[in-house]
Protein backbone atom coordinates (compact mmCIF):
# COMPACT_ATOMS: atom_id res chain seq x y z
CA UNK A 1 0.00 0.00 0.00
CA UNK A 2 1.17 3.54 -0.67
CA UNK A 3 -0.01 7.13 -0.33
CA UNK A 4 -1.48 9.19 -3.13
CA UNK A 5 -2.03 12.95 -2.82
CA UNK A 6 -4.56 14.42 -5.23
CA UNK A 7 -4.36 18.22 -5.52
CA UNK A 8 -7.10 20.35 -7.05
CA UNK A 9 -7.88 24.11 -7.07
CA UNK A 10 -10.09 23.94 -4.03
CA UNK A 11 -8.65 21.08 -1.92
CA UNK A 12 -5.98 18.47 -1.37
CA UNK A 13 -7.21 14.86 -0.92
CA UNK A 14 -5.28 11.92 0.54
CA UNK A 15 -5.77 8.25 -0.44
CA UNK A 16 -4.22 4.86 0.37
CA UNK A 17 -3.82 3.03 -2.93
CA UNK A 18 -2.57 -0.37 -4.02
CA UNK A 19 -0.99 -1.53 -7.26
CA UNK A 20 -2.86 -4.14 -9.32
CA UNK A 21 -2.56 -5.84 -12.69
CA UNK A 22 -5.37 -6.03 -15.21
CA UNK A 23 -6.26 -9.31 -16.97
CA UNK A 24 -4.05 -8.38 -19.93
CA UNK A 25 -1.08 -7.84 -17.58
CA UNK A 26 -1.07 -4.03 -17.58
CA UNK A 27 -0.28 -2.17 -14.36
CA UNK A 28 -3.08 -0.29 -12.62
CA UNK A 29 -3.94 1.21 -9.22
CA UNK A 30 -6.94 0.86 -6.97
CA UNK A 31 -8.04 3.07 -4.09
CA UNK A 32 -7.95 1.02 -0.90
CA UNK A 33 -9.12 3.77 1.45
CA UNK A 34 -9.90 7.48 1.23
CA UNK A 35 -8.28 9.31 4.18
CA UNK A 36 -10.00 12.67 3.52
CA UNK A 37 -9.09 16.20 2.48
CA UNK A 38 -6.78 18.59 4.40
CA UNK A 39 -9.60 20.25 6.38
CA UNK A 40 -11.03 16.87 7.49
CA UNK A 41 -7.60 15.53 8.50
CA UNK A 42 -6.65 18.69 10.47
CA UNK A 43 -9.66 18.05 12.73
CA UNK A 44 -8.36 14.59 13.78
CA UNK A 45 -4.56 14.84 13.44
CA UNK A 46 -3.92 16.56 16.79
CA UNK A 47 -1.93 19.37 15.21
CA UNK A 48 0.12 17.09 12.96
CA UNK A 49 0.41 18.09 9.31
CA UNK A 50 -2.06 16.24 7.03
CA UNK A 51 0.81 14.80 4.96
CA UNK A 52 2.69 13.33 7.94
CA UNK A 53 -0.54 12.01 9.45
CA UNK A 54 -1.48 10.36 6.14
CA UNK A 55 1.96 8.73 5.85
CA UNK A 56 1.53 7.22 9.31
CA UNK A 57 -1.85 5.78 8.30
CA UNK A 58 -0.19 4.04 5.35
CA UNK A 59 2.49 2.64 7.70
CA UNK A 60 -0.22 1.38 10.09
CA UNK A 61 -2.07 -0.39 7.26
CA UNK A 62 1.13 -1.97 5.91
CA UNK A 63 2.05 -3.19 9.40
CA UNK A 64 -1.41 -4.69 9.89
CA UNK A 65 -1.06 -6.44 6.53
CA UNK A 66 2.31 -7.82 7.60
CA UNK A 67 0.89 -9.02 10.91
CA UNK A 68 -2.32 -10.24 9.23
CA UNK A 69 -4.48 -8.14 11.54
CA UNK A 70 -5.93 -5.76 8.95
CA UNK A 71 -9.71 -5.50 8.95
CA UNK A 72 -11.13 -4.75 5.52
CA UNK A 73 -14.51 -3.24 4.71
CA UNK A 74 -15.90 -3.46 1.20
CA UNK A 75 -18.77 -1.41 -0.16
CA UNK A 76 -21.35 -2.85 -2.56
CA UNK A 77 -24.38 -1.24 -4.15
CA UNK A 78 -27.64 -2.90 -5.13
CA UNK A 79 -27.94 -0.55 -8.09
CA UNK A 80 -24.46 -1.04 -9.57
CA UNK A 81 -24.16 -3.74 -12.21
CA UNK A 82 -21.00 -5.83 -12.21
CA UNK A 83 -18.70 -5.08 -15.09
CA UNK A 84 -19.56 -7.02 -18.25
CA UNK A 85 -17.19 -9.92 -19.13
CA UNK A 86 -15.15 -9.28 -16.00
CA UNK A 87 -13.95 -12.45 -14.26
CA UNK A 88 -14.58 -12.35 -10.52
CA UNK A 89 -13.93 -15.98 -9.48
CA UNK A 90 -10.58 -17.79 -9.69
CA UNK A 91 -9.45 -21.31 -8.83
CA UNK A 92 -6.64 -21.64 -6.30
CA UNK A 93 -6.72 -25.45 -5.96
CA UNK A 94 -4.05 -25.77 -8.65
CA UNK A 95 -1.53 -24.04 -6.34
CA UNK A 96 -0.93 -27.29 -4.44
CA UNK A 97 -0.17 -29.04 -7.73
CA UNK A 98 2.04 -26.13 -8.76
CA UNK A 99 4.08 -26.52 -5.58
CA UNK A 100 4.86 -30.15 -6.51
CA UNK A 101 5.41 -29.32 -10.19
CA UNK A 102 8.15 -26.84 -9.34
CA UNK A 103 9.66 -29.08 -6.65
CA UNK A 104 10.14 -31.70 -9.40
CA UNK A 105 12.09 -29.12 -11.40
CA UNK A 106 9.76 -29.33 -14.39
CA UNK A 107 10.17 -25.60 -14.96
CA UNK A 108 13.93 -26.02 -15.37
CA UNK A 109 13.42 -29.06 -17.61
CA UNK A 110 11.15 -26.93 -19.83
CA UNK A 111 13.76 -24.17 -19.94
CA UNK A 112 16.41 -26.64 -21.18
CA UNK A 113 14.05 -27.95 -23.85
CA UNK A 114 13.09 -24.40 -24.89
CA UNK A 115 16.74 -23.50 -25.36
CA UNK A 116 17.33 -26.70 -27.35
CA UNK A 117 14.49 -25.99 -29.78
CA UNK A 118 14.76 -22.18 -29.58
CA UNK A 119 11.13 -21.91 -28.53
CA UNK A 120 9.73 -18.40 -28.19
CA UNK A 121 6.46 -19.29 -26.44
CA UNK A 122 6.32 -20.30 -22.77
CA UNK A 123 6.66 -24.11 -22.80
CA UNK A 124 6.72 -24.25 -18.99
CA UNK A 125 3.39 -22.45 -18.77
CA UNK A 126 1.85 -24.76 -21.38
CA UNK A 127 3.04 -28.01 -19.80
CA UNK A 128 2.10 -26.95 -16.27
CA UNK A 129 -1.40 -25.88 -17.29
CA UNK A 130 -1.96 -29.10 -19.27
CA UNK A 131 -1.05 -31.04 -16.11
CA UNK A 132 -3.14 -28.94 -13.70
CA UNK A 133 -6.22 -29.05 -15.94
CA UNK A 134 -5.81 -32.80 -16.50
CA UNK A 135 -6.26 -33.28 -12.75
CA UNK A 136 -8.74 -30.53 -11.92
CA UNK A 137 -10.94 -30.33 -15.04
CA UNK A 138 -9.86 -32.96 -17.61
CA UNK A 139 -11.04 -32.28 -21.15
CA UNK A 140 -9.80 -31.53 -24.66
CA UNK A 141 -6.84 -29.24 -25.31
CA UNK A 142 -9.21 -26.44 -26.34
CA UNK A 143 -11.22 -26.80 -23.13
CA UNK A 144 -7.99 -27.04 -21.12
CA UNK A 145 -6.96 -23.66 -22.53
CA UNK A 146 -10.27 -22.17 -21.37
CA UNK A 147 -9.99 -23.86 -17.95
CA UNK A 148 -6.51 -22.39 -17.48
CA UNK A 149 -8.11 -18.94 -17.68
CA UNK A 150 -9.98 -19.68 -14.44
CA UNK A 151 -6.72 -20.00 -12.48
CA UNK A 152 -5.32 -17.14 -10.43
CA UNK A 153 -2.43 -16.84 -12.88
CA UNK A 154 -3.67 -16.34 -16.41
CA UNK A 155 -2.11 -18.30 -19.33
CA UNK A 156 0.53 -16.36 -21.25
CA UNK A 157 0.28 -18.43 -24.43
CA UNK A 158 -2.13 -18.96 -27.32
CA UNK A 159 -4.08 -22.07 -28.24
CA UNK A 160 -1.93 -22.73 -31.31
CA UNK A 161 1.15 -22.78 -29.07
CA UNK A 162 -0.28 -25.81 -27.24
CA UNK A 163 -0.44 -27.92 -30.40
CA UNK A 164 3.07 -26.87 -31.42
CA UNK A 165 4.35 -27.77 -27.97
CA UNK A 166 2.83 -31.28 -28.08
CA UNK A 167 5.24 -32.44 -30.79
CA UNK A 168 8.24 -31.23 -28.80
CA UNK A 169 6.95 -32.79 -25.56
CA UNK A 170 6.61 -36.11 -27.43
CA UNK A 171 10.19 -35.90 -28.72
CA UNK A 172 11.51 -35.21 -25.22
CA UNK A 173 9.35 -37.68 -23.27
CA UNK A 174 12.18 -40.06 -22.32
CA UNK A 175 14.41 -37.16 -21.23
CA UNK A 176 11.56 -35.66 -19.20
CA UNK A 177 10.91 -39.01 -17.48
CA UNK A 178 14.57 -39.48 -16.58
CA UNK A 179 15.05 -35.93 -15.28
CA UNK A 180 11.81 -35.96 -13.28
CA UNK A 181 12.76 -39.28 -11.66
CA UNK A 182 16.14 -37.92 -10.54
CA UNK A 183 14.55 -34.70 -9.24
CA UNK A 184 11.83 -36.64 -7.43
CA UNK A 185 14.45 -38.28 -5.21
CA UNK A 186 14.65 -34.93 -3.37
CA UNK A 187 10.86 -34.78 -2.97
CA UNK A 188 9.78 -38.29 -1.91
CA UNK A 189 11.43 -41.61 -1.13
CA UNK A 190 11.50 -43.85 -4.21
CA UNK A 191 11.53 -47.57 -3.49
CA UNK A 192 13.13 -48.90 -6.67
CA UNK A 193 13.92 -52.30 -5.16
CA UNK A 194 10.53 -53.43 -6.46
CA UNK A 195 9.08 -52.33 -9.82
CA UNK A 196 5.51 -53.15 -10.84
CA UNK A 197 4.56 -53.41 -14.50
CA UNK A 198 1.20 -53.65 -16.22
CA UNK A 199 -0.54 -52.73 -19.47
CA UNK A 200 -3.84 -51.17 -20.42
CA UNK A 201 -5.27 -49.54 -23.52
CA UNK A 202 -7.22 -46.43 -24.51
CA UNK A 203 -9.80 -46.16 -27.25
CA UNK A 204 -10.43 -43.59 -29.99
CA UNK A 205 -13.91 -42.78 -31.23
CA UNK A 206 -12.96 -43.31 -34.87
CA UNK A 207 -13.79 -46.06 -37.34
CA UNK A 208 -10.56 -46.48 -39.32
CA UNK A 209 -7.25 -47.60 -37.83
CA UNK A 210 -4.17 -45.51 -38.65
CA UNK A 211 -0.70 -44.96 -37.22
CA UNK A 212 -0.50 -46.34 -33.67
CA UNK A 213 -4.31 -46.34 -33.46
CA UNK A 214 -5.00 -49.97 -34.32
CA UNK A 215 -7.66 -52.56 -33.60
CA UNK A 216 -6.74 -54.84 -30.70
CA UNK A 217 -8.17 -56.49 -27.60
CA UNK A 218 -9.81 -53.58 -25.80
CA UNK A 219 -10.02 -53.64 -22.00
CA UNK A 220 -13.49 -52.09 -22.32
CA UNK A 221 -14.49 -54.55 -25.08
CA UNK A 222 -15.15 -51.65 -27.45
CA UNK A 223 -14.89 -52.31 -31.21
CA UNK A 224 -12.74 -49.22 -31.74
CA UNK A 225 -9.06 -48.55 -32.55
CA UNK A 226 -6.85 -48.39 -29.46
CA UNK A 227 -3.33 -47.57 -28.29
CA UNK A 228 -1.60 -49.54 -25.58
CA UNK A 229 0.16 -48.16 -22.50
CA UNK A 230 2.76 -50.04 -20.49
CA UNK A 231 3.44 -48.52 -17.08
CA UNK A 232 6.19 -49.11 -14.52
CA UNK A 233 5.43 -48.14 -10.91
CA UNK A 234 7.92 -48.18 -8.02
CA UNK A 235 7.44 -50.00 -4.73
CA UNK A 236 5.84 -46.95 -3.09
CA UNK A 237 3.15 -46.52 -5.75
CA UNK A 238 4.76 -43.66 -7.70
CA UNK A 239 4.76 -44.00 -11.52
CA UNK A 240 8.26 -44.45 -12.91
CA UNK A 241 8.07 -44.69 -16.71
CA UNK A 242 5.61 -45.50 -19.46
CA UNK A 243 5.51 -46.52 -23.10
CA UNK A 244 2.83 -46.13 -25.79
CA UNK A 245 2.53 -48.83 -28.45
CA UNK A 246 0.07 -49.51 -31.26
CA UNK A 247 -3.16 -51.20 -30.24
CA UNK A 248 -2.34 -54.49 -31.99
CA UNK A 249 0.96 -55.00 -30.10
CA UNK A 250 1.31 -58.11 -27.96
CA UNK A 251 1.62 -56.72 -24.44
CA UNK A 252 4.25 -59.30 -23.50
CA UNK A 253 6.83 -57.72 -25.82
CA UNK A 254 6.42 -54.25 -24.29
CA UNK A 255 8.14 -54.97 -20.98
CA UNK A 256 11.76 -55.54 -22.04
CA UNK A 257 12.28 -52.34 -24.12
CA UNK A 258 10.89 -50.09 -21.37
CA UNK A 259 12.85 -51.94 -18.69
CA UNK A 260 16.05 -51.51 -20.72
CA UNK A 261 15.31 -47.78 -20.93
CA UNK A 262 14.90 -47.59 -17.14
CA UNK A 263 18.16 -49.46 -16.57
CA UNK A 264 19.98 -47.08 -18.93
CA UNK A 265 18.37 -43.71 -18.22
CA UNK A 266 17.51 -44.11 -14.53
CA UNK A 267 20.75 -45.94 -13.67
CA UNK A 268 18.85 -48.75 -11.94
CA UNK A 269 20.22 -52.28 -11.94
CA UNK A 270 19.08 -54.12 -8.81
CA UNK A 271 15.33 -54.64 -8.57
CA UNK A 272 12.49 -57.15 -8.62
CA UNK A 273 9.90 -56.90 -11.40
CA UNK A 274 6.38 -57.79 -10.26
CA UNK A 275 3.70 -58.34 -12.87
CA UNK A 276 0.65 -60.45 -13.70
CA UNK A 277 0.38 -63.72 -15.58
CA UNK A 278 -0.51 -62.03 -18.89
CA UNK A 279 2.91 -60.37 -19.04
CA UNK A 280 4.87 -63.24 -17.48
CA UNK A 281 6.23 -64.88 -20.62
CA UNK A 282 9.26 -67.16 -20.33
CA UNK A 283 11.33 -64.54 -22.22
CA UNK A 284 10.38 -61.82 -19.73
CA UNK A 285 11.14 -64.09 -16.79
CA UNK A 286 14.55 -65.07 -18.19
CA UNK A 287 15.33 -61.40 -18.88
CA UNK A 288 14.92 -60.71 -15.16
CA UNK A 289 16.80 -63.79 -13.97
CA UNK A 290 20.24 -62.25 -14.59
CA UNK A 291 22.62 -60.13 -12.52
CA UNK A 292 20.86 -58.46 -9.58
CA UNK A 293 17.37 -58.65 -11.02
CA UNK A 294 14.55 -61.04 -10.22
CA UNK A 295 10.81 -61.38 -10.73
CA UNK A 296 7.55 -62.15 -8.96
CA UNK A 297 4.77 -63.07 -11.38
CA UNK A 298 1.29 -64.43 -10.86
CA UNK A 299 0.81 -67.97 -12.11
CA UNK A 300 -2.49 -69.35 -13.34
CA UNK A 301 -3.13 -72.69 -11.62
CA UNK A 302 -5.49 -73.63 -14.44
CA UNK A 303 -2.64 -73.51 -16.95
CA UNK A 304 0.12 -75.41 -15.13
CA UNK A 305 0.90 -79.07 -15.84
CA UNK A 306 -1.40 -81.72 -14.44
CA UNK A 307 0.92 -83.07 -11.74
CA UNK A 308 1.65 -79.54 -10.50
CA UNK A 309 -2.05 -78.69 -10.45
CA UNK A 310 -2.78 -81.85 -8.46
CA UNK A 311 -0.04 -80.94 -5.97
CA UNK A 312 -1.22 -77.31 -5.72
CA UNK A 313 -4.87 -78.17 -5.02
CA UNK A 314 -4.13 -81.07 -2.68
CA UNK A 315 -5.34 -80.52 0.91
CA UNK A 316 -2.08 -81.90 2.35
CA UNK A 317 1.29 -80.25 2.95
CA UNK A 318 0.27 -76.72 3.86
CA UNK A 319 1.88 -74.29 6.32
CA UNK A 320 0.54 -71.27 8.10
CA UNK A 321 2.60 -68.13 7.41
CA UNK A 322 5.62 -67.92 9.72
CA UNK A 323 5.09 -71.50 10.88
CA UNK A 324 6.75 -74.80 9.90
CA UNK A 325 3.91 -76.98 11.18
CA UNK A 326 2.30 -79.05 8.38
CA UNK A 327 -1.48 -78.49 8.05
CA UNK A 328 -4.33 -80.16 6.15
CA UNK A 329 -6.79 -77.63 4.72
CA UNK A 330 -9.69 -79.80 5.86
CA UNK A 331 -8.68 -79.08 9.45
CA UNK A 332 -8.81 -75.27 9.28
CA UNK A 333 -11.64 -72.83 9.90
CA UNK A 334 -13.01 -71.89 6.46
CA UNK A 335 -15.31 -69.12 7.70
CA UNK A 336 -15.29 -65.85 5.79
CA UNK A 337 -13.86 -64.11 8.88
CA UNK A 338 -10.71 -66.24 8.80
CA UNK A 339 -7.98 -63.92 7.47
CA UNK A 340 -5.11 -66.38 7.88
CA UNK A 341 -3.04 -67.33 4.85
CA UNK A 342 -1.65 -70.81 4.23
CA UNK A 343 1.02 -71.77 1.70
CA UNK A 344 3.04 -74.52 0.08
CA UNK A 345 6.03 -74.24 -2.25
CA UNK A 346 8.34 -76.17 -4.55
CA UNK A 347 11.02 -75.43 -7.14
CA UNK A 348 10.19 -76.27 -10.75
CA UNK A 349 12.35 -76.29 -13.87
CA UNK A 350 10.69 -75.67 -17.22
CA UNK A 351 12.04 -74.35 -20.53
CA UNK A 352 15.48 -74.01 -18.98
CA UNK A 353 14.23 -71.74 -16.21
CA UNK A 354 14.39 -72.73 -12.55
CA UNK A 355 11.78 -70.93 -10.47
CA UNK A 356 10.00 -71.19 -7.15
CA UNK A 357 6.28 -71.93 -7.33
CA UNK A 358 4.44 -70.61 -4.26
CA UNK A 359 0.76 -71.43 -3.81
CA UNK A 360 -1.27 -69.65 -1.12
CA UNK A 361 -4.75 -70.32 0.22
CA UNK A 362 -7.03 -67.83 1.98
CA UNK A 363 -10.37 -68.92 3.50
CA UNK A 364 -11.58 -65.32 3.29
CA UNK A 365 -10.68 -65.11 -0.40
CA UNK A 366 -12.37 -68.47 -1.01
CA UNK A 367 -15.58 -67.22 0.62
CA UNK A 368 -15.45 -64.06 -1.50
CA UNK A 369 -15.00 -65.99 -4.76
CA UNK A 370 -17.81 -68.37 -3.81
CA UNK A 371 -20.17 -65.46 -3.10
CA UNK A 372 -19.35 -63.80 -6.43
CA UNK A 373 -19.88 -67.03 -8.35
CA UNK A 374 -23.16 -67.80 -6.57
CA UNK A 375 -24.42 -64.40 -7.68
CA UNK A 376 -23.34 -65.16 -11.25
CA UNK A 377 -25.06 -68.56 -11.14
CA UNK A 378 -28.28 -66.83 -10.09
CA UNK A 379 -27.96 -64.48 -13.05
CA UNK A 380 -27.25 -67.46 -15.33
CA UNK A 381 -30.48 -69.12 -14.16
CA UNK A 382 -32.40 -65.92 -14.98
CA UNK A 383 -30.87 -65.92 -18.45
CA UNK A 384 -31.97 -69.54 -18.94
CA UNK A 385 -35.51 -68.45 -18.06
CA UNK A 386 -35.21 -65.64 -20.61
CA UNK A 387 -33.12 -67.10 -23.49
CA UNK A 388 -33.60 -64.11 -25.80
CA UNK A 389 -31.19 -62.07 -23.66
CA UNK A 390 -28.30 -64.52 -24.13
CA UNK A 391 -25.45 -63.43 -26.38
CA UNK A 392 -21.71 -64.12 -26.69
CA UNK A 393 -19.81 -64.98 -23.48
CA UNK A 394 -16.99 -62.98 -21.92
CA UNK A 395 -14.43 -64.20 -19.38
CA UNK A 396 -16.43 -63.42 -16.22
CA UNK A 397 -19.85 -63.50 -17.84
CA UNK A 398 -22.42 -65.67 -16.02
CA UNK A 399 -23.25 -67.22 -19.41
CA UNK A 400 -20.18 -69.45 -18.96
CA UNK A 401 -22.29 -71.45 -16.50
CA UNK A 402 -24.95 -72.21 -19.13
CA UNK A 403 -24.78 -75.26 -21.38
CA UNK A 404 -26.79 -75.76 -24.52
CA UNK A 405 -27.82 -79.22 -25.74
CA UNK A 406 -29.76 -80.25 -28.87
CA UNK A 407 -31.67 -83.06 -27.14
CA UNK A 408 -34.25 -83.47 -24.38
CA UNK A 409 -33.72 -85.25 -21.05
CA UNK A 410 -35.05 -88.44 -22.71
CA UNK A 411 -32.44 -88.23 -25.43
CA UNK A 412 -34.81 -87.20 -28.17
CA UNK A 413 -33.94 -84.51 -30.71
CA UNK A 414 -35.40 -81.21 -29.50
CA UNK A 415 -37.06 -78.60 -31.70
CA UNK A 416 -34.93 -75.96 -29.97
CA UNK A 417 -31.64 -76.24 -28.10
CA UNK A 418 -32.18 -76.94 -24.39
CA UNK A 419 -30.50 -74.54 -21.93
CA UNK A 420 -29.44 -75.63 -18.44
CA UNK A 421 -26.92 -74.80 -15.73
CA UNK A 422 -23.53 -76.33 -16.45
CA UNK A 423 -22.84 -77.88 -13.04
CA UNK A 424 -19.58 -79.33 -14.29
CA UNK A 425 -18.25 -75.85 -15.12
CA UNK A 426 -19.41 -74.55 -11.73
CA UNK A 427 -17.70 -77.39 -9.86
CA UNK A 428 -14.54 -77.08 -11.93
CA UNK A 429 -14.22 -73.38 -11.18
CA UNK A 430 -15.06 -73.75 -7.48
CA UNK A 431 -12.09 -76.12 -7.07
CA UNK A 432 -9.79 -73.09 -7.37
CA UNK A 433 -11.58 -70.93 -4.76
CA UNK A 434 -9.15 -69.30 -2.37
CA UNK A 435 -6.00 -70.45 -4.19
CA UNK A 436 -3.44 -68.03 -5.61
CA UNK A 437 -0.01 -68.77 -7.06
CA UNK A 438 3.15 -66.86 -7.93
CA UNK A 439 6.49 -67.81 -9.44
CA UNK A 440 9.77 -66.20 -8.47
CA UNK A 441 13.52 -66.74 -8.39
CA UNK A 442 13.77 -65.04 -5.00
CA UNK A 443 14.66 -67.06 -1.94
CA UNK A 444 13.19 -64.48 0.46
CA UNK A 445 10.69 -65.23 3.19
CA UNK A 446 7.33 -66.18 1.67
CA UNK A 447 5.44 -63.59 3.73
CA UNK A 448 7.58 -60.85 2.15
CA UNK A 449 6.99 -62.21 -1.37
CA UNK A 450 3.23 -62.33 -0.77
CA UNK A 451 3.33 -58.81 0.69
CA UNK A 452 5.14 -57.45 -2.38
CA UNK A 453 2.75 -59.15 -4.80
CA UNK A 454 -0.32 -57.83 -2.96
CA UNK A 455 0.60 -54.25 -3.86
CA UNK A 456 -0.04 -54.87 -7.56
CA UNK A 457 -3.51 -53.42 -6.96
CA UNK A 458 -1.94 -49.94 -6.84
CA UNK A 459 -0.96 -50.01 -10.51
CA UNK A 460 -4.51 -51.09 -11.36
CA UNK A 461 -5.75 -48.14 -9.31
CA UNK A 462 -3.39 -45.84 -11.24
CA UNK A 463 -5.00 -46.98 -14.49
CA UNK A 464 -8.43 -46.33 -12.98
CA UNK A 465 -7.40 -42.80 -11.98
CA UNK A 466 -6.05 -42.12 -15.48
CA UNK A 467 -9.19 -43.38 -17.18
CA UNK A 468 -11.91 -42.24 -14.78
CA UNK A 469 -10.63 -39.25 -12.80
CA UNK A 470 -8.26 -37.83 -15.44
CA UNK A 471 -10.50 -38.89 -18.38
CA UNK A 472 -7.47 -39.93 -20.45
CA UNK A 473 -9.83 -41.65 -22.87
CA UNK A 474 -11.37 -41.43 -25.36
CA UNK A 475 -8.44 -39.69 -27.06
CA UNK A 476 -9.36 -37.03 -29.62
CA UNK A 477 -5.91 -36.33 -31.09
CA UNK A 478 -4.91 -37.70 -34.51
CA UNK A 479 -1.14 -37.34 -34.91
CA UNK A 480 0.97 -40.02 -33.25
CA UNK A 481 3.37 -37.51 -31.67
CA UNK A 482 0.51 -35.52 -30.14
CA UNK A 483 -1.03 -38.73 -28.80
CA UNK A 484 2.27 -39.59 -27.10
CA UNK A 485 2.46 -36.04 -25.68
CA UNK A 486 -1.09 -36.41 -24.35
CA UNK A 487 -0.06 -39.48 -22.37
CA UNK A 488 3.14 -37.75 -21.23
CA UNK A 489 1.04 -35.06 -19.57
CA UNK A 490 -1.25 -37.76 -18.13
CA UNK A 491 1.79 -39.61 -16.74
CA UNK A 492 3.19 -36.43 -15.14
CA UNK A 493 -0.26 -35.58 -13.76
CA UNK A 494 -0.44 -39.06 -12.20
CA UNK A 495 3.00 -38.64 -10.61
CA UNK A 496 2.11 -35.21 -9.20
CA UNK A 497 -1.24 -36.49 -7.94
CA UNK A 498 0.41 -39.51 -6.26
CA UNK A 499 2.87 -37.21 -4.49
CA UNK A 500 -0.02 -35.01 -3.36
CA UNK A 501 -1.85 -38.10 -2.10
CA UNK A 502 1.31 -39.17 -0.26
CA UNK A 503 1.62 -35.77 1.43
CA UNK A 504 -1.96 -36.17 2.67
CA UNK A 505 -0.99 -39.57 4.17
CA UNK A 506 -3.51 -41.46 2.05
CA UNK A 507 -6.40 -40.29 4.21
CA UNK A 508 -8.68 -39.26 1.34
CA UNK A 509 -9.95 -40.84 -1.87
CA UNK A 510 -8.98 -39.58 -5.31
CA UNK A 511 -12.49 -38.23 -5.97
CA UNK A 512 -12.49 -36.37 -2.63
CA UNK A 513 -9.13 -34.75 -3.33
CA UNK A 514 -9.85 -33.84 -6.96
CA UNK A 515 -13.32 -32.46 -6.23
CA UNK A 516 -11.85 -30.36 -3.43
CA UNK A 517 -9.18 -28.87 -5.71
CA UNK A 518 -11.79 -28.25 -8.41
CA UNK A 519 -14.06 -26.31 -6.06
CA UNK A 520 -11.41 -24.19 -4.32
CA UNK A 521 -12.48 -20.85 -5.80
CA UNK A 522 -11.75 -17.32 -4.61
CA UNK A 523 -13.82 -14.17 -5.17
CA UNK A 524 -11.65 -11.27 -6.30
CA UNK A 525 -12.12 -7.91 -4.59
CA UNK A 526 -10.20 -5.77 -7.03
CA UNK A 527 -7.35 -3.89 -5.44
CA UNK A 528 -8.00 -5.49 -2.06
CA UNK A 529 -7.63 -9.27 -2.11
CA UNK A 530 -9.42 -12.59 -2.42
CA UNK A 531 -12.31 -14.07 -0.43
CA UNK A 532 -12.73 -17.87 -0.35
CA UNK A 533 -16.08 -19.08 -1.66
CA UNK A 534 -15.35 -22.76 -1.04
CA UNK A 535 -16.21 -24.81 2.04
CA UNK A 536 -13.40 -25.27 4.52
CA UNK A 537 -13.08 -29.01 5.27
CA UNK A 538 -10.66 -31.53 6.75
CA UNK A 539 -9.16 -31.90 3.26
CA UNK A 540 -8.54 -28.17 2.77
CA UNK A 541 -7.07 -28.06 6.29
CA UNK A 542 -4.71 -30.92 5.44
CA UNK A 543 -3.70 -29.27 2.15
CA UNK A 544 -2.87 -25.94 3.77
CA UNK A 545 -1.03 -27.58 6.68
CA UNK A 546 1.15 -29.73 4.42
CA UNK A 547 2.00 -26.96 1.95
CA UNK A 548 2.56 -24.19 4.52
CA UNK A 549 0.27 -21.53 3.10
CA UNK A 550 -3.38 -20.63 3.57
CA UNK A 551 -6.11 -19.36 1.28
CA UNK A 552 -8.91 -20.08 3.77
CA UNK A 553 -8.72 -16.91 5.87
CA UNK A 554 -11.67 -14.54 5.51
CA UNK A 555 -9.61 -12.54 3.03
CA UNK A 556 -6.17 -12.92 1.50
CA UNK A 557 -4.62 -9.59 0.60
CA UNK A 558 -2.95 -9.03 -2.76
CA UNK A 559 0.44 -8.83 -1.09
CA UNK A 560 -0.08 -12.12 0.74
CA UNK A 561 -1.33 -13.81 -2.42
CA UNK A 562 1.77 -12.68 -4.26
CA UNK A 563 3.87 -14.33 -1.52
CA UNK A 564 1.86 -17.55 -1.89
CA UNK A 565 2.32 -17.61 -5.66
CA UNK A 566 6.08 -17.15 -5.25
CA UNK A 567 6.20 -19.82 -2.55
CA UNK A 568 4.60 -22.43 -4.81
CA UNK A 569 7.27 -21.78 -7.46
CA UNK A 570 10.33 -22.26 -5.29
Amino acid sequence: MRLKVNKSKNSINYYIITDTKTKDGKRSTKVFKKLGNEQEILKISNGESPLEWAKKQVDIVNKQIEEKTLKITAEFSQSNLIEENKQLSFNCGYLFLQDIYYSLGLDKICNVISDKYRIKYNLNSILSNLIYTRIIEPSSKLSAFETAKTFLEQPDFELQNIYRALGIIANETENIESAVYKNSLNVVNRNTKVLYYDCTNYFFEIEEAEGIKQYGKSKENRPLPIVQMGLFMDGDGFPLAFVIDSGNTNEQVTLKPLEKQIIKDFELSKFVVCTDAGLASIENRKFNEVQDRSFIVTQSLKKIKGHLKEWALSKDGWHKLNSKKIINLNDIDNSSSNEEIFYKERWINENGLSQRLIVSYSPKYAAYQKAVRNSQVERAQKLINNPSSISRNRQNDPKRFIKSTPVTKDGEVADKRVLALNQSAIDSESAFDGFYAVCTTLEDDISEIIKVNKRRWEIEESFRILKSDFKARPVYLKRDDRIKAHFTTCFLALLIYRILEHKLNGKFTSSQIINTLRNMNLRNLEGVGFIPTYTRTSITNALHTNFNFRTDTEITTLKEMKKILNLTKK
